[in-house]
């Protein structure tokens, strides 16, 4: 019984002291004490009010959910710059009919990442993602929102798994 309780103990140093190293994010261990995100402008062909606002505060409270660093707005460790390049709706299949079936909203976003303490970590490329929905639905309102969260929670995380992650 004495035995497993050293060796209880000495699992929990071990486990303790190794999450220094890494954590349930995935993060490992970073080097920043802040970040800082600019706001991302709208400069797709087709403008969506509003989506640049939203899709800038999901990408900070990714980051805030997910590490301890301290959200700046000027002279972060960490900066996340870029715009929405585009938003657009396609027909994806179309009925006997030759009429469309069901779209497709892809949004596309270019984010510039700046890692001022370990510049080897810094880039500058796309994000996409898509949300499917029936083409006798119109892009507003409720179905607008559903389609943005799910685009922005996979933009948002594939920017964070990119910048931080190393995934």
């Amino acid at each position: 019984m004495k035995k497993t309780i050293y060796i209880l103990i000495f699992a929990f140093c071990f486990l303790a002291n190794s999450c220094k190293y890494y954590n349930f994010t995935g993060t490992g261990k970073i080097d920043a004490n802040t970040y800082q995100v600019n706001y991302f402008q709208n400069n797709a062909p087709l403008v969506e009010p509003g989506i640049e606002r939203t899709f800038t505060l999901e990408l900070q409270e990714i980051i805030q959910g997910q590490t301890n660093l301290n959200l700046v707005s000027q002279g972060g460790d960490l900066l996340y710059e870029g715009e929405i390049v585009d938003y657009r709706i396609t027909p994806m299949t179309a009925t006997a009919d030759q009429r469309a079936a069901q779209n497709r909203l892809t949004i596309t976003i270019m984010v510039r990442f700046t890692n001022n303490k370990k510049e080897e970590d810094n880039f500058e490329k796309r994000f996409s993602f898509f949300h499917d929905y029936p083409a006798n639905e119109q892009m507003a309102g409720s179905r607008l929102t559903t389609a943005l969260d799910e685009i922005f929670e996979r933009i948002t995380q594939d920017v964070f798994n990119e910048s931080l992650a190393k995934w």
